[in-house]
C-alpha cells in the first residue's frame, strides 16, 4: 500500500490528498495551521479550502512537516511557489530516500526565474529523476466534485511517472505521462498570467473575439518562450499547454482570471489582493515570466502589458490600446 504526503492544505493540494486516497494511498497533509489540520483529522473537512467536501478516512494531517512526509513514498509538494525555496530549505532533510517528489505548483521563481522543479532539485538536493510535475486543467473544486477531468504527469524518469499516474488514475481523473517537464511547467506558469489578463478583458465588458484573441496569443507566446528553453512545441497543445490555459482563462473558479476582473474594474493591486484573499501566482510569476523572456530574446507582448498594468499601475485600457497598436506583422 502506497504511503503518500501532500505538503500544503490549499484547495489543490486537499483536492490532490483526495484522489490519492480515493486511488488506494494512506495521506497525510500537512497544514500551516493546526486548526486546520486537527479539523481535516477529526471532521474530514477543511472547510477554507474545499468547503461541503467530506474528506476519505484514509486522510489524515498534521502541523509538524516531519511527521507528514516520514516514510512517505509519495510527497507532493503544494505550497505557493514564491515560498518553495525557502520552505524546502527547512524540509528537505525529512523525505525519505528515494521518494517521488510531485510538483503541483505552476509559477516561475522571482530573481532566478527557476522553474519550480528547478527549485526542488537545487534546494532538497534531490536527483532530478526523483521529480515528476502534474499539470492540466485541474481546477480543485471540480477535482473535488468528481467531475471527469484529465492531467498530465511529466518526468524525465518515466517509469517514475508511470507510477504516479497509476497512483492518482480515478474514473473521474485520466492522467496522462509526458517526459517534457520543461514544456509542462512553461504552460503551468504563464497560463496564469495570460488568465489575468482574461480576466480584466471580462471586467471590461470585452466579447468573444477579444477573449479568443488573447487565449489564442497567450499560447503563441507560451510556446515561443518554451521552446527557447527547451520544450517540445507540441506540449503546448496539449492537456498542460492550450487545456490548462482554456481551464485558468474561461472559468470563474479561476484565481487568476478573477484576480484579473478586478484589475479591469480599475481596482489596484492592493484592493484586488484584499477583494480576493487567494494567492493569484500571476501576479508575482509575470515578473519573472518577464526576465526569463527577455533573457531569452523571447516577445512576450502580453505578458509585458500584466506586468505593467500589476506593477506599473498602467490602466488596463490603456494596456489594451498599446497592445492593438503593435507593428504589424505576419501570425
Amino acid at each position: 500500500m502506497t504511503r503518500a504526503a501532500v505538503v500544503g492544505a490549499g484547495a489543490w493540494g486537499t483536492a490532490f490528498a483526495k484522489v490519492l486516497a480515493e486511488a488506494g494511498a494512506d495521506v497525510t497533509i500537512w497544514a500551516r495551521r493546526e486548526s486546520v489540520a486537527a479539523a481535516i483529522r477529526e471532521q474530514h473537512r477543511n472547510d477554507g479550502s474545499l468547503p461541503s467536501v467530506k474528506l476519505p478516512e484514509r486522510i489524515t494531517a498534521t502541523s509538524d512537516v516531519a511527521e507528514a512526509v516520514r516514510d512517505a513514498e509519495l510527497v507532493a509538494l503544494a505550497v505557493p511557489s514564491q515560498t518553495l525555496r525557502g520552505n524546502l530549505a527547512e524540509w528537505a532533510g525529512a523525505f525519505a530516500p528515494d521518494s517521488t517528489l510531485i510538483s503541483l505548483m505552476k509559477g516561475i521563481e522571482l530573481g532566478t526565474t527557476k522553474r519550480m522543479s528547478e527549485v526542488i532539485v537545487e534546494t532538497a538536493g534531490v536527483d532530478p529523476a526523483r521529480v515528476v510535475v502534474v499539470s492540466g486543467p485541474n481546477l480543485a473544486p471540480e477535482i473535488a466534485a468528481e467531475q471527469p477531468a484529465a492531467t498530465v504527469v511529466a518526468g524525465i524518469d518515466l517509469q517514475r511517472a508511470r507510477w504516479v499516474q497509476q497512483a492518482i488514475a480515478l474514473p473521474y481523473l485520466r492522467p496522462y505521462t509526458s517526459e517534457d517537464v520543461v514544456g509542462c511547467e512553461m504552460g503551468g506558469a504563464v497560463k496564469n498570467v495570460i488568465a489575468l489578463a482574461y480576466g480584466m478583458a471580462s471586467a471590461m465588458g470585452m466579447g468573444d473575439n477579444t477573449k479568443a484573441s488573447l487565449i489564442t496569443r497567450g499560447l503563441a507566446e507560451t510556446a515561443r518562450l518554451g521552446v527557447a528553453v527547451g520544450a517540445d512545441p507540441l506540449t503546448f497543445a496539449g492537456l498542460a499547454g492550450l487545456g490548462d490555459l482554456v481551464a485558468t482563462c474561461s472559468s470563474p473558479l479561476s484565481r487568476n482570471r478573477t484576480f484579473g476582473e478586478h484589475l479591469g474594474r480599475g481596482e489596484s493591486l492592493e484592493s484586488a489582493q484584499a477583494s480576493t484573499r487567494q494567492t493569484a501566482e500571476g501576479v508575482k510569476s509575470c515578473l519573472s515570466i518577464r526576465d526569463l523572456a527577455r533573457a531569452h530574446g523571447v516577445e512576450m507582448p502580453i505578458t509585458e502589458q500584466v506586468e505593467r498594468v500589476c506593477h506599473e499601475g498602467v490602466d488596463p485600457r490603456v494596456a489594451v490600446k498599446l497592445l492593438m497598436g503593435r507593428e504589424m506583422k505576419q501570425e
